[in-house]
């Protein structure tokens, strides 16, 4: 199977059980630090994911100001391998979609939910 070659082509089809397997929560942000050595404009986020604990990750959406981001709802992926970035140990990755601009603008919750909960 080729992969495709552009971020809006469609991937190969998967089975339930595959998309079963990633682990998506619901995350708040806690605390946002700047990101010098990345090499893409990058924030360091913590984000608290409930029973799952305290998470960090290394996210490319310096569009919001890190006063915009502290207390807000995030999408994340927490069964990622932790990736080293510039030294740093991303833990989870925070979703995202690109507007007509290109910048990520945040996938969230449209109520509040606990940090922590399951995405189905």
């Amino acid at each position: 199977m080729t992969e495709t070659t552009g971020p809006s082509d469609p991937k190969p089809t998967i089975s339930y059980d595959q998309f079963a397997a990633v682990d998506l929560r619901i995350g708040r942000v806690l605390e946002v630090q700047p990101f010098p050595k990345a090499r893409n404009p990058s924030w360091k986020v913590r984000v608290d994911l409930g029973t799952l604990g305290e998470k960090w990750s290394s996210a490319q959406i310096t569009n919001y100001s890190a006063e915009q981001l502290v207390g807000s709802q995030v999408v994340c992926v927490c069964n990622f391998a932790p990736r080293n970035i510039a030294g740093f140990m991303s833990e989870v990755l925070i979703l995202g979609a690109a507007d007509a601009d290109g910048k990520v603008i945040l996938l969230s919750p449209r109520s509040a939910v606990a940090p922590g909960e399951k995405v189905y």
